[in-house]
């Protein structure tokens, strides 16, 4: 069965509504299409849909159905509502109903009774936060060579740090930047933020931004507190829209807008928010740019000053996560003849201690080149710096570096040398990170290597995306996005009041779904439907990405990943709330038949 007929049994099975008409006999071919095939026996008796009384059926205010609700027994389908592409009837169609909130009722609850019926029992739980993501097809077969940053990629770290780093830099910004005592009394607030999320230096206000340059409200924060959507459009001129120049540059770093893209970020985040509220509710005037500038640089002091470092060599088993699973990676892919090399901004001594740590004091022998304090992201787009050996003892040596040696340590250089003296190119390299600029972008865009983005918010957000409330609620919210499309032709004032209903759950819906996530800003991957700012670069800048480099561990060394083709705009409905209304997108297609 073509998707093109189930949407036209859709439609078919919502215009009965429970008038004894039955629906479409299914095709033997209709159990491949899992997702849909459920629709067609929605109200097949003994089914929940036929149970319900004629009450439950119809809205508020309304009397039970009546012969102007439906078209006619016998009568054909109405154009665009039969077995041709499922579209909306024609405003001078002589069936518009007459009681309009009675149709529309209606269509609400049928349109409902079907979206519960077709999510299918235990199809929630098929989630996996193990598994690899694939924005662009990678056959690990041709993949010889295995490339890894350090911190947040070999060696996660438990959101402990996040705490301790909020309150060192805090201390900082009173001791040394002598801002007032009373900030003290601001406690880290874990899960305040998330990451992706952009700055707005100028005006201090904390944001979220999707794909298409556009703030989500509702997720506005100057200080600790919410923005009114009202203030936020009188702030920037009457839009939600943020224009290119004042956005953050290739980098996340612009001069109006910072975007906060490493897991690093999140307890910076939180102290502006919390520096922000205490000037805001003391009455203190204060210069936003000079307290981001302020914040940064005590941010930075923490990880200057070693004291990052310092916390976890002191407790490694309180810090370091999963290290026996970045263990059995690394053997598992020089067992099977890879070559590894490690890319990291961190210190030698402090990348020794965790290896050694993780993998055991011999950890140099899975890796063909290790380079520390290469101070990416210009050790992917400078030539300047040369690169210089480290003894066993982490000491500098002075000598002309005419080769890369296994065993061997070397600090900062530049990819261009990298690459000459190395001889890796292209797609037989797969570089593994966490900063999607600071990492990935400048490799897959200037040096055509295969990138995997390593984002660990992906294991807390698939446990709430693998709920049944969760996927119900986003499946019903679709649904009712596009009924609401289907319908909305009818504008008599009876309708409009049910629209006005019908928009208001829709709003509730979306909240609902967003505050599961994180009830100030919600999930990093979602602003309502679009992608955020951060999910569109993750799809630019990473090949596949997934939750930790232990993911490697569930799958073959030849085995490809290919991205799953989800229809554009234009192309086949096969999305949720055109199966459930038989929306094409096209509200007055009867009259333009007619033109034509």
């Amino acid at each position: 069965m073509s998707f093109k007929a189930v949407g036209a049994a859709v439609v078919r099975a919502l215009w009965t509504k429970g008038h004894g008409t039955p629906p479409l006999a299914r095709s033997t071919r209709a159990s491949t299409l899992t997702t849909t095939c459920s629709v067609l026996t929605a109200r097949e008796p003994g089914s929940e849909a036929s149970r319900l009384s004629p009450e439950q059926s119809y809205g508020p205010g309304s009397d039970g159905p009546s012969g102007a609700d439906v078209p006619p027994s016998g009568e054909p389908p109405h154009p665009g509502e039969g077995e041709g592409a499922p579209g909306a009837r024609g405003r001078s169609s002589t069936a518009v109903p007459t009681r309009q909130a009675s149709y529309l009722w209606a269509r609400y609850n049928d349109t409902k009774r079907l979206v519960h019926d077709l999510i299918p029992p235990g199809a929630c739980n098929l989630l996996n936060s193990s598994t690899i993501y694939a924005n662009n097809e990678v056959d690990l077969s041709t993949v010889d060579i295995y490339g890894f940053d350090y911190d947040y990629t070999l060696a996660l770290y438990s959101n402990a740090l996040n705490g301790m780093i909020y309150d060192k830099a805090k201390s900082f910004l009173i001791e040394h930047f002598k801002y007032p005592k009373e900030i003290h009394k601001y406690d880290y607030i874990p899960n305040f933020t998330v990451r992706g999320l952009h700055y707005d230096i100028q005006k201090g206000l904390l944001m979220k931004i999707d794909a298409f340059h556009y703030i989500q409200p509702g997720t506005v924060y100057r200080g600790l507190s919410p923005v009114p959507d009202e203030e936020v459009l009188e702030l920037f001129g009457g839009t939600y829209h943020v224009p290119l120049e004042l956005d953050s540059g290739f980098y996340g770093k612009g001069p109006k807008l910072k975007q906060f893209m490493d897991i690093f970020s999140i307890p910076e985040m939180t102290l502006l928010a919390a520096a922000n509220d205490f000037f805001i509710r003391n009455g203190i005037d204060y210069d936003p740019v000079h307290l981001f500038k302020d914040v940064s640089e005590a941010i930075g002091m923490v990880h200057l000053k070693g004291f990052m470092y310092k916390w976890i060599m002191e407790d490694l088993d309180k810090f370091i996560l999963r290290g026996d699973e970045t263990d059995a990676v690394l053997h598992r892919l020089v067992s099977q003849g890879k070559k590894l090399f490690l890319i990291t901004n961190s210190p030698f001594s402090f990348v020794d201690k965790g290896m050694r740590h993780m993998v055991g004091k011999d950890w140099r022998d899975f890796f063909d080149v290790v380079i520390v304090q290469a101070d990416k992201p210009h050790f992917f787009t400078d030539c300047i710096k040369p690169f210089r050996r480290l003894d066993g003892n982490g000491d500098l040596q002075w000598e002309k570096i005419t080769s890369l040696d296994k065993g061997q340590i070397y600090k900062q250089g530049n990819l261009f040398d990298f690459l000459r003296l190395t001889g890796w190119r292209g797609s037989r390299v797969l570089y593994f990170g966490d900063h999607l600029y600071s990492d990935l972008a400048d490799l897959m865009l200037r040096h055509g290597w295969r990138t995997a983005a390593i984002v660990p918010e992906l294991e807390p957000e698939t446990k709430v995306v693998s709920t049944h409330r969760y996927a119900l609620s986003l499946t019903w919210l679709q649904a009712l996005t596009g009924l609401m499309e289907r319908l909305q032709t009818h504008r008599d004032p009876e309708s409009k009041r049910v629209f006005e209903e019908w928009q208001k759950e829709r709003e509730e819906l979306r909240a609902m779904t967003k505050n599961v996530f994180n009830p100030q800003f919600g999930s990093i991957f979602r602003t309502c439907h679009n992608p955020t700012y951060f999910s569109r670069r993750l799809s630019r800048f990473s090949d596949v990405y997934m939750a930790s480099v232990s993911c490697l561990l569930n799958y073959d060394p030849s085995y490809t990943f290919y991205p799953r083709r989800t229809p554009l705009q234009h192309e086949a409905p096969l999305w949720m709330d055109q199966l459930c209304t038989g929306c094409m997108k096209t509200p007055h297609l009867e009259e333009m038949s007619q033109i034509r």
